[in-house]
């Protein structure tokens, strides 16, 4: 082994050694300093959190009286815990017992995150496009088009623009086939992720390079590309200094989506004309029907031999989004892993919300991957979300994966995409603080 692979062992050692410490003496120092009434104050926590989540699952499933009931519940629980930390003298020994733990889980993701390379997603140098074509919203994002100035700076590098108008229906997937008949040797999108899917899936088609330019509100597509989504215009550096990735295309039935479709209750609540402008007031007037199946389909979701029945909501996405790093929800690590995420929810009654608390080892909670996923119902059509775009679609739908199907263009200087903290793996961490 190398002097620099001997330093780093001995480093990965070294912060296991802190984590174990930390986590060691914060237990140590609440048990001796706390006592009984530290445990006592420990299943207050445990008791209010799980009140909290039960009050919350009431809320939604309920209305009038017992609604307002339980958003108070909702309120009250978490407030009473720490009052009852206050005037029991031991508030600021939880305080720091905390901030050992956090430490010791910090140096522990660190330590177990030695264990493997990270693998960056491979890029390749090409040639810089010489007829690109860019499709624009300026409606997208409260007008980043035009606040950005990004139609006269993409032309200004040589690309022709398409500025959508705002007061008529255009057929995007045909504007941009004619641009290829053209001659366009590039497609792009400044706009939001249901239209840039459109596009995508024009450009995998004649196996010419796609741009993202993050131009829409939420812009996931971008953010997993590792783009920077406060900049859009930073995204059009890639015309002239840019490099390609390749990446997957996920499909539901013929139609493309480049980040999930979306089964189930918000799929439901999508479909209402009152969602665009009431989105809040909505998705309280629907979700008492929808969540306890008095309205809606019923649900069947097939993926690698499993089988969920009757969950409130599923989640597939072009390759796995991250589940148990609350700093990094709704992010994917890769874009080319060819295989659909699957997230199923089933939860029946207050009991089943607490449990979910327990995250990936919830029984209600369905985590897997797989080639294809098929949803059925009991109903001859299916509402969905796909890339936040609501369609309805004959039953069953069936959802699969292009793997590598995309070629996508992307600045060569770019955030790139923070590495995932791998499972707190506690007895590993403590082999590697043992290791001599």
């Amino acid at each position: 082994m190398s002097r620099s692979g001997s330093d780093w062992v001995r480093l990965q050692r070294r912060t296991a050694r802190f984590a174990v410490i930390a986590a060691f003496t914060a237990v140590v120092l609440f048990v001796l300093v706390a006592g009984l009434r530290g445990i006592a104050l420990v299943a207050l926590v445990v008791v209010g959190t799980a009140m909290t989540a039960a009050a919350l699952w009431w809320v939604l499933t309920r209305r009038g009286l017992v609604r307002v009931c339980a958003m108070a519940l909702a309120v009250a629980a978490p407030v009473a815990v720490v009052w009852l930390g206050v005037t029991s003298g031991l508030l600021w020994l939880l305080v720091i017992c905390l901030a050992l733990g956090a430490l010791a889980a910090t140096a522990g993701w660190e330590a177990l995150a030695m264990d493997t390379a990270h693998k960056a997603q491979p890029v390749a140098a090409t040639p810089r496009p010489g007829r690109p074509f860019l499709i624009m919203n300026p409606r997208s994002g409260g007008g980043k088009v035009g606040r950005f100035g990004l139609k006269e700076k993409a032309e200004a590098a040589g690309a022709r623009i398409a500025l959508l108008d705002p007061g008529r229906q255009v057929d995007v997937a045909e504007l941009a086939r004619q641009a290829v008949a053209d001659g366009a040797d590039l497609l792009g999108v400044a706009g939001g992720d249901g239209t840039q899917a459109l596009v995508a899936g024009i450009a995998a088609e004649h196996g010419i390079p796609f741009l993202v330019v993050p131009a829409g509100t939420r812009n996931h597509f971008a953010l997993d590309l590792g783009l920077d989504r406060d900049d859009p215009e930073a995204a059009l550096s890639a015309l002239t200094d840019g490099v390609e990735l390749r990446v997957d295309l996920g499909l539901i039935g013929d139609r493309v989506f480049v980040n999930n479709a979306s089964f189930g209750a918000y799929a439901a609540v999508v479909q209402s004309d009152a969602y665009r402008n009431e989105k809040v007031r909505t998705t309280l007037e629907m979700f008492p029907d929808v969540l306890t199946h008095r309205a809606g389909p019923r649900l069947t979701v097939r993926a690698s031999g499993t089988a969920v029945e009757a969950p409130q909501a599923a989640l597939v996405s072009n390759n796995p989004y991250r589940v148990g790093d609350l700093a990094a929800l709704g992010r994917r690590d890769r874009l080319d892993g060819g295989s659909l995420g699957l997230m199923c929810v089933k939860v029946d009654s207050a009991a089943d919300a607490a449990v979910l608390l327990r995250g990936g080892r919830a029984p209600g909670l369905t985590v897997l991957t797989a080639p294809e996923v098929v949803v059925e119902a009991d109903t001859p059509r299916i509402d969905v979300g796909v890339d936040g775009e609501a369609l309805s679609l004959p039953s069953p739908v069936r959802c699969t994966i292009r793997p590598g199907a995309l070629r996508v263009r992307v600045p060569r200087t770019r955030p790139g995409v923070p590495r995932a903290r791998p499972r707190l793996n506690w007895q590993r961490i403590g082999l590697l603080a043992l290791a001599r």
